[in-house]
């Protein structure tokens, strides 16, 4: 028995030992497996403007998709559907959908009733 205990507390020490090899070991491949650090140029974050001095800025020469549409919201007064955009403007029913919901995210057109729309 007393055999037993030695021998037990001898494997012991050598899995402690061999614990601690195997741990320095992972940190040194750890080192070797990282890239080398090479300094890339980083691009400059750019603020985009939303909101309506955005839309006065690009509709200062020709109109965009979404100041056309806008444009002909502005010139209903009691609103306009999607229908009838889709009419005046010509563009496809995923293209005035993309439109209109970033508009109303934005806070230029509000939800007068289904699918109709008007100018805050």
């Amino acid at each position: 028995m007393k055999n037993l205990k030695k021998d037990l507390g001898a494997v012991n020490k050598e899995l402690k030992a061999l614990a601690k090899k195997t741990e320095s070991l992972i940190t040194i491949v750890d080192k070797l497996g990282k890239p080398l650090s090479v300094k890339k140029p980083k691009a400059k974050a750019t603020k985009v403007k939303t909101g309506k001095k955005a839309l006065l800025k690009k509709s200062a020469g020709t109109l965009t998709s979404t100041g056309q549409v806008i444009k002909i919201i502005k010139g209903s007064k009691a609103g306009i559907d999607v229908s009838k955009l889709k009419e005046k403007t010509g563009f496809d029913d995923k293209k005035l959908s993309n439109i209109v919901h970033r508009a109303f995210k934005r806070g230029q057109i509000k939800r007068v009733g289904r699918g109709v729309y008007k100018v805050k």
